[in-house]
């Protein structure tokens, strides 16, 4: 099989968009959500980046053309991979925004390091569990439900991603949904431009001429010059990372991204063996968690995965080069600063409504390929993750009316101010701790339930007990201007899962089958 081969042009240019999108967003989150300074972006965080995806790009690809040594062919599309977009907004608003608040509260001299600080020990602790995880990751998928696993996802999908770039898509109509248009066509009607080029690099492109002509670009002032910035080890941030406390606040947070993302990993390797492409589990997996521990130590605070899409890439004539193009360009573009005049002449408006696309995939994967029973415990697995960005909307509105702060701090009134709209927050605030969680044991009891496997309902039930018990799920306390974690028994919710699980334990005596009319 040749290094380079037509098709592999093809897919570099929607690879490399795809993953040109992330360094948008990270490049965005990082700079005006949490405050990081240009040097941090620019020299820690992107050169680490630039790392992870480097090593897992050039390792897949020789994994490809091993695979088609091993067969004798020569269509073998090696797996696609970059960026993981679900931990890349749950690193900054479910760990890195909180850790801030909580520096800043206790009077920290630089939180914004503290935040990336907290970054990097949950994606060096996201890629140990990868590796740890692709020894026994197919036992794993075994037990969970599949309408569990990609609801939880689906959840995060609407409610973090979709949801908020829709709202950008209509407050910048003439960009939003000419470029959401764009993407409509190419990936969902399946067709391409003539000439062959990618239906993203049409979005973006026209995007940015819109933005340019009304007025949204550029952004920012005008970056100075370009830098050449070498990775440089992190290992002392780290170290500061785990002697801070970062792990236990977030615990939640970090073991259910790496458990996800070995599953849907798992879920793109099966993808691949699907459209003719059998790839070993175990050193897929362990490419993968190789990759989020070297962008830890070298400063991205992002994780990295199998990216969905393997049969569309090798629909495209893509093979194993595509992936070595892309490991380059990614590395090119952070490694040499050229990144910020990207972020500078395209708006993330250009890109956003491919990351919209990204949310509705994931959202609707979660019906299409799980049984269609099973879609009731989709849609309770979908609830939880809307319910926290709903949260964080309220939260968000209440920083907008001017609480938050020392002057005026977050309380326990706020609660019954709520009442009196009938918003019941406490309830929002409490499914937001740990709701990754919360989906994911719901969605699976409901699966046990709907195929009567009352046992299993009844140990999903048990698990969320414990967690509860345990103060991973629905404990929380309020901060100067958030809610956090509180690593203290939620005893009402330990109660109530317990009694759910006593139910289903005993519904095989104490029930009988309805029938059709009930």
């Amino acid at each position: 099989m040749h290094w380079i081969v037509r098709g592999d042009v093809d897919g570099f240019f929607g690879l490399a968009l795809d993953n040109l999108v992330q360094l948008l967003l990270i490049d965005t989150l990082c700079r005006f959500v949490l405050g990081f300074p240009p040097e941090l972006v620019y020299g820690r965080v992107l050169p680490g980046a630039a790392v992870s995806i480097l090593v897992g790009n050039v390792a897949y690809a020789f994994q490809a053309r091993k695979l088609a040594a091993r067969t004798g062919r020569t269509d073998v599309c090696a797996l696609p991979y970059g960026i993981n977009t679900v931990s890349l907004f749950a690193h900054v608003f479910l760990v890195m925004l909180p850790a801030k608040a909580l520096a800043a509260k206790l009077g920290a001299p630089d939180p914004a390091r503290v935040a990336w600080q907290a970054g990097l020990l949950a994606t060096l602790s996201s890629g140990i569990i990868e590796l740890a995880l692709a020894f026994v990751a197919e036992r794993v998928r075994r037990i969970t439900p599949r309408a569990a696993l990609l609801s939880t996802l689906a959840g995060i999908a609407l409610g973090f991603i979709s949801l908020g770039f829709l709202f950008r898509t209509f407050a910048r109509p003439v960009v939003g949904l000419t470029t959401l248009g764009i993407v409509m066509l190419t990936y969902f009607g399946r067709v391409r431009f003539k000439g062959r080029i990618p239906g993203g690099m049409v979005a973006v492109g026209l995007g940015t001429l819109l933005s340019w002509a009304i007025g949204i670009a550029p952004v920012g002032a005008q970056p100075s010059s370009a830098a050449f910035h070498l990775p440089v080890p992190v290992v002392g941030d780290l170290v500061a990372a785990i002697g801070g406390g970062h792990l236990l606040p977030y615990l939640s947070v970090i073991v259910a991204m790496g458990l996800f993302n070995v599953l849907g990993s798992l879920q793109n390797i099966e993808s691949a063996e699907a459209a003719g492409d059998s790839y070993e589990t175990r050193s897929s997996l362990a490419i993968n968690g190789v990759g989020s521990v070297a962008a830890a130590l070298f400063g991205s605070a992002f994780p990295t995965t199998i990216y969905i899409g393997h049969p569309g890439w090798k629909a495209l004539g893509a093979r194993a080069g595509y992936s070595v193009l892309n490991g380059a360009f990614v590395t090119i573009v952070c490694l040499t600063g050229t990144l910020a005049w990207i972020a500078w002449a395209i708006p993330i408006d250009a890109g956003m409504a491919i990351v919209l696309w990204i949310g509705m995939v994931i959202s609707a994967q979660a019906f299409q390929t799980t049984p269609r029973e099973h879609a009731p415990a989709v849609v309770v697995g979908l609830l939880p993750g809307i319910g926290a960005w709903g949260a964080l909307m309220a939260k968000n509105g209440l920083h907008a009316a001017g609480l938050g702060g020392p002057a005026r701090p977050f309380s326990e009134a706020l609660v019954g101010e709520f009442l009196k709209t009938d918003t019941w927050i406490h309830g929002a605030f409490s499914l937001e701790q740990g709701f990754l969680f919360t989906s994911m044991l719901l969605s699976a009891a409901v699966v046990g339930v709907i195929e009567r496997k009352w046992f299993a309902a009844a140990a999903w039930c048990g698990v969320a007990a414990l967690l509860s018990a345990a103060g991973l799920m629905h404990s929380y306390q309020w901060t100067l201007d958030d809610t956090a974690l509180k690593l203290s028994p939620a005893w009402p919710f330990a109660i109530g899962y317990a009694i759910m699980s006593l139910l289903f334990f005993i519904a095989r005596w104490a029930t009988e089958e309805a029938g059709d009319h009930g």
